[in-house]
């Protein structure tokens, strides 16, 4: 995710500041990065905060949002793209943003038919709630030489987890690469 850290020990200074940020934001356009405050009228930066107490200090942590859409992204640029849905399609929320996950509760279900399903041979492409898995199983069981009862589990786990990671790349405005990085810094040199 893109975020700003703020600390301070007087909140007045620290709301100033963080409204500063959040104002710049919501008009901030740069088109090389793609992105846009608004489109045909419609806004897409906004900011979501989250303020913890650091001992005497405050901390503010603003996270960068933008909710443009594509035809490709039609859920949104920055929101989990159709190749993860099939483990995460929803909103990225606070707890994410916090670095915790919040799964769909229909994956329970799908991980413990999976694991049966794999540790069976099982066509999972013809398993009608199964088969958004399958290119995924595809990809990521080779990587095992051994699977079996007592560790199908912990894979499923261990992948969701990559997945996961994937999620909140496409959910960061601003990537972590050079470019990505680059563009951030063009964000906070307006400030």
């Amino acid at each position: 995710m893109s975020v700003i850290r703020l600390r301070c020990g007087d909140p007045k200074r620290l709301i100033d500041l963080a409204d500063h940020i959040l104002t710049t934001w919501r008009g901030y356009t740069d088109a090389d990065a793609f992105i846009f405050a608004e489109t045909d009228g419609e806004p897409h930066n906004t900011i979501t905060p989250i303020a913890r107490r650091r001992g005497e200090d405050y901390e503010l942590d603003l996270v960068l949002r933008n909710n443009i859409t594509t035809e490709e992204h039609p859920l949104g640029v920055y929101h989990p793209h159709s190749e993860l849905h099939h483990i995460k399609k929803e909103n990225i929320g606070l707890i994410e943003v916090m670095g915790l996950a919040v799964l769909p509760a229909r994956l329970k279900e799908e991980m413990e038919l999976l694991a049966d399903s794999i540790l069976s041979g099982k066509d999972i492409r013809s398993n009608e709630v199964l088969a958004k898995h399958a290119d995924w199983v595809d990809a990521f069981l080779p990587a095992y030489p051994q699977v079996d009862v007592s560790n199908i589990m912990d894979i499923l786990q261990k992948e969701i987890g990559i997945v996961f990671g994937k999620v909140l790349e496409d959910a960061g405005v601003y990537k972590c690469t050079p470019e990505g990085r680059a563009a951030f810094l063009r964000f906070i040199g307006t400030l």
